[in-house]
């Protein structure tokens, strides 16, 4: 797993980190392709729930929950938590040092004056090209001013059966995360956000690629058959990126694409429960939850 950006909050650019100095993907055997999940979020540098959002994502990977382990030895991560560093430094809410609304610039963005996205943009095209990676996910994290829960827009294709297929994550992340609004989610192709990340690189990817934006409310959600809105808060936010980082699992093994191996719940069954469902996952969530509150 890879990081881009030392920090959630803020970073002079260019700084960038990796944990080790070979290449991501030096550890694949030859023979087998590796499957790359790319995040970014906080190209609006006023949402700030997103880097919550995000925070949560990065903490459930590297923790030593059994469904991280098994993401982590089938699945990159490439996060880049912050597209936007300069916009958040100066407390602006949706434009760069320059003026640029960055999530509109994805088509062609300069060097020079859109430098974050540029470096972003060039590092996915490198790694869609690179023959040992399928680059299967591409998710843009936001906040919604106006809207409940969490929510997700995606593409609109000539290929239906690419349009199914592209309902299956956010259906599995509504399922586990109780926030997520299914109802909400919606799939289009509006020109004004032709310039957007998800828009672009839904154009520029394979048929076998999806790529979403993840937004999440400002200020609350409802879950199924509440009738009052509950606050989010810094906690809830965060509990929302770890549920969609499990989705993958689940995706994953719908598509028979990473079988689960861990062990079986405590009572001896043998019967394998859906990913956060068993008593191992509820005790290991606790004791994540226990540490991401600290």
């Amino acid at each position: 797993m890879s990081y881009i950006c030392s920090s959630l909050y803020f970073a002079p650019f260019p700084t960038f980190f990796f944990p080790t100095h070979r290449s991501s993907t030096d550890h694949l055997s030859p023979e087998r392709e590796k499957k790359l999940v790319f995040l970014t979020a906080r190209v609006h540098p006023g949402e700030s729930p997103a880097s919550f959002v995000c925070q949560g994502v990065i903490d459930f990977l590297v923790s030593q929950h059994p469904v991280a382990q098994i993401l982590r030895d089938h699945v990159i991560f490439k996060i880049v938590p912050m597209l936007n560093p300069d916009g958040v430094y100066l407390g602006n809410y949706r434009c760069s040092l320059m003026g640029f609304d960055l999530n509109r610039h994805w088509q062609d963005p300069s060097p020079w004056a859109h430098p974050t996205l540029h470096a972003v943009k060039q590092l996915i095209v490198q790694m869609n090209q690179d023959p040992r990676v399928s680059l299967e996910f591409y998710i843009d994290v936001h906040a919604h001013s106006t809207m409940l829960n969490g929510f997700m827009y995606g593409n609109v294709f000539e290929d239906e059966e690419r349009v199914q297929r592209q309902a299956v994550f956010p259906r599995l992340l509504c399922q586990n995360a109780p926030d997520f609004s299914f109802s909400n989610t919606s799939f289009n192709r509006d020109v004004v956000k032709a310039g957007t990340g998800r828009r672009f690189l839904g154009g520029l990817l394979d048929d076998t690629s999806y790529c979403y934006t993840l937004e999440v409310s400002f200020y609350s959600y409802m879950t199924a058959g509440s009738t009052a809105p509950v606050p989010y808060t810094e906690e809830t936010y965060m509990k929302l990126g770890r549920n969609v980082a499990r989705t993958f699992l689940d995706y994953y093994k719908l598509n028979n694409l990473i079988k689960d191996n861990r062990p079986s719940t405590a009572n001896g069954s043998g019967k394998e429960g859906g990913v956060g469902k068993d008593t191992a996952d509820r005790e290991q969530e606790k004791s994540l939850d226990g540490q991401t509150n600290r």
